[in-house]
């Protein structure tokens, strides 16, 4: 199997882009300096590489040269940049440079470190470019968060991503995960995030997004995305902004009439004890990164299977690498200060009690459970019965079983509220096993299609998902 060139230093990036003496462009950032452009200039022979570079920070100036926008740290205004300064560059030089000659434009808009304010510290970064001369072009979209605690610092983390994306996108297009994983070339995990790209245009019409999303992910670039009910990736920071969330992990392979029910009911509980309205809640359907990748390998088909069911049943879904409750919190409290609820089976005690679930933490158990409810969060625990058993009596909050050193512990986070039991809206499901659909639907069509909602059983079946056996 080929491998990406990760050796190359940006510098060695920027001089090979620039010795191209047919890759030629506009390079222009607002936000953070000029550091993209700065990069190219210092290694020499950028005048084979810019043809313009700038920078409009001032609002009026920006909004005369692309046109008014409501947000300037925005896709739209990216967008914006992206149309003018391309459309721009070839109106006046195609005529004029040799007929090879591709074109693009970078640009990028930030919102970095201040003086004043401990603002968040994001912003939207492209590049429109040719991959053939005389294309139509084609897109690549990032949206960043910078993690440095320093301007100087954010500016040159952010001139360095340029840097890559600009090298990426024309030398490694043919092979979209490459773009993703060289963008933190020279950057490692701690400075940027990039919590969503998009592909677009002739030349990446089959590049799977969403795979390239998880990619994010696998690459260490985030550790979380997330999707709408329409499929597309959304900006945590948008979506998350002063909601209420709750939030119910699992498989999803398919989703089943338990899953439906828990997130029902979890919600209603939520509602009524955060005091809010539904409309308000954010409902994240959570699958980690663990449940999803065997091994080394990760089955894309299976993913966007998931993906597709939990959409059509109009849930929003997020994909972590998160496989400890108190990280998850922690990733959500970033953006919203509402309450947030976490929907967990009574099933999962055997881990969520585990010590060796906890292994790493100095503080063991305690330390685990004092970051998962430190302010406003609260862990909201649906009843089951035995696996496959109907008529067998519930296990809830009140009488489920954890080792006998916890059972204090337990007592003292029912008592103070931090554990919150739910009443199922319907209890006929509660002895539904993913396991036992996973197993049915491969030996065909049977009983487990009365375990899952009726559209998801269809679309199983119509698509012969997760191993479906028609035979």
């Amino acid at each position: 199997m080929l491998k990406r060139d990760a050796s190359l230093t940006t510098d060695q990036k920027a001089l090979t882009f620039n010795l191209d003496k047919f890759k030629y462009g506009s390079i222009v950032e607002i936000g953070a300096g000029q550091e993209v452009a700065r990069r190219f200039f210092q290694v020499g022979a950028a005048a084979g590489t810019v043809a313009k570079t700038m920078s409009a920070y001032d609002m009026a100036v920006s909004d005369d040269i692309y046109g008014h926008v409501d947000r300037y740290v925005s896709r739209a205004r990216l967008l914006q940049m992206l149309e003018k300064e391309f459309n721009q560059v070839v109106a006046r030089l195609a005529h004029v440079r040799a007929k090879n000659t591709t074109f693009f434009a970078y640009a990028a808009t930030v919102t970095a470190r201040s003086f004043r304010q401990k603002n968040e510290c994001h912003g939207w970064v492209g590049i429109r470019l040719q991959l053939h001369p005389g294309a139509a072009p084609s897109d690549v979209i990032l949206h960043v968060r910078m993690l440095d605690n320093d301007n100087a610092l954010q500016s040159e983390a952010l001139g360095i991503l340029g840097v890559n994306l600009i090298h990426g996108a024309f030398f490694n297009y043919a092979q979209p995960e490459w773009v993703v994983e060289g963008l933190s070339d020279g950057l490692g995990s701690d400075r940027i995030e990039v919590d969503l790209i998009h592909f677009s245009g002739p030349y990446f019409e089959e590049v799977e997004n969403r795979l390239m999303n998880l990619h994010l992910i696998r690459s260490w670039l985030t550790r979380a995305v997330i999707f709408n009910p329409q499929g597309e990736v959304v900006v945590p920071g948008e979506l998350f902004h002063r909601k209420p969330v709750v939030v119910m992990r699992g498989h999803y392979k398919p989703i089943n009439c338990v899953n439906v029910d828990m997130m029902s009911a979890g919600l209603r509980q939520f509602c009524h004890m955060a005091a809010v309205d539904e409309p308000e809640v954010v409902s994240l359907a959570e699958l980690t990164m663990n449940s999803l990748v065997s091994g080394d390998r990760l089955d894309g088909a299976d993913f966007l299977a998931r993906i597709d069911l939990l959409a059509a049943q109009g849930y929003t879904v997020m994909i972590s690498d998160y496989v400890r409750f108190f990280r998850l919190r922690a990733y959500l409290r970033r953006y919203t200060q509402k309450p947030i609820g976490i929907v967990l089976s009574v099933r999962d005690f055997a881990a969520l009690f585990d010590e060796k679930y906890y292994e790493g933490l100095e503080g063991g158990i305690l330390e685990a459970f004092g970051k998962l409810f430190p302010d406003n969060t609260h862990v909201y625990v649906y009843p089951a019965r035995p696996k496959g058993r109907r008529d067998a009596p519930l296990t809830t909050l009140d009488n489920v079983e954890v080792p006998a050193k916890f059972r204090h512990l337990l007592a003292h986070l029912v008592e103070s509220r931090k554990l919150i039991a739910i009443d199922p809206l319907d209890d006929s499901r509660l002895h539904i096993d993913s396991g036992e659909i996973a197993a049915g639907l491969r030996r065909g069509r049977g009983d487990w299609e009365n375990d899952v909602p009726e559209a998801v059983a269809s679309r199983v079946i119509e698509g012969r998902l997760f191993g479906f056996d028609s035979e």
